[in-house]
């Protein structure tokens, strides 16, 4: 009974040690949750504006740009997944790295090669357990992204849509992030962000006649110099979305293993008590049987 004790104590011990690192986790998430949810309000604005620009230029002319030309003779297609770097965020780079998995999927059985970039420790680590190649990897900063590297991400996306099919150039490149949609709810999202398609601001709810536009010095100057800008600041709200969905994932699985935790705790100390009280039990047993087997005695 003693060594049954010794255990229950000792697993009360280490179940009361992860508590403190469990709501220490999430006390952290709580505190960088709102800062993340302001650059995701904060990014809204200039996101909007050269999406307007972008579809106003894509909309009023008739020029072929690589950007937004479709590419049949392409079959290498980059798929770009954004996870976390560290763990403990309940079912958040689980849930991304399935959605990508069901898209390489779809792209392989329409006969696609798919071209692996990855973003966070987590998928770097499930793609490389299963020998799978990586052709670009970003790590270091899932909860709090910064500019340069969605604009580092950005540009070796292009570099790999522009280049020519025969030296590995792609003709499409999906992005799989997860959506921040609340506190409760972020969403696991597939988009294809080339080639362009402007579905965002395009549509107009007054019925007001549409203005006509003159680019200058020419619609393929303008849209050389909106395209790539268009592209990073996508890339930028996908990161930031992703980084707030994280956080909040994050914040609800620790509050969630908290209370495991205090769950646990009860429970070990109601058997540790059980167990103390049965070894009382047998020791008064012990000590009344040997006074009657003395008293018989004499």
């Amino acid at each position: 009974m003693a060594g049954q004790q010794r255990v229950y104590r000792q697993r009360i011990r280490s179940t009361q040690s992860l508590k403190k690192i469990f709501r220490a986790m999430e006390l952290i998430a709580a505190s960088r949750i709102g800062k993340a949810r302001d650059r995701v309000s904060a990014a809204s604005p200039y996101a909007r504006a050269i999406t307007r620009a972008v579809s106003a230029v894509a909309s009023h002319t008739d020029i072929d740009h690589p950007l937004t030309t479709e590419r049949p003779d392409a079959k290498r297609v980059a798929v770009l997944m954004v996870t976390s770097d560290r763990g403990m965020a309940g079912a958040y780079s689980a849930s991304v790295i399935r959605e990508g998995e069901r898209l390489i999927e779809q792209l392989t059985s329409e006969g696609k090669e798919v071209v692996l970039y990855v973003a966070g420790r987590r998928a770097v680590s499930y793609f490389t357990f299963r020998h799978r190649e990586i052709t670009g990897q970003w790590t270091g900063s899932s909860d709090s992204p910064s500019v340069e590297t969605a604009e580092e991400i950005a540009q070796t996306l292009l570099q790999a849509f522009l280049a020519d099919p025969a030296d590995g150039g792609v003709g499409e490149l999906h992005v799989v992030y997860t959506e921040f949609v609340n506190m409760v709810t972020q969403t696991p999202r597939v988009i294809r962000m080339l080639p362009l398609e402007v579905v965002e601001g395009v549509a107009d709810d007054t019925h007001e006649a549409l203005p006509l536009y003159d680019f200058e010095p020419s619609p393929e100057v303008v849209l050389d110099a909106l395209l790539p800008r268009y592209i990073s600041s996508r890339i930028y709200a996908v990161l930031l979305q992703a980084a707030a969905s994280e956080l909040a994932a994050r914040q609800r699985a620790m509050h969630t293993a908290t209370e495991n935790a205090e769950d646990l705790i009860r429970t070990y100390t109601r058997l540790a008590n059980q167990a103390r009280q049965a070894e009382i039990t047998q020791e008064i047993s012990e000590i009344v049987s040997g006074a009657d087997a003395l008293a018989s005695a004499s």
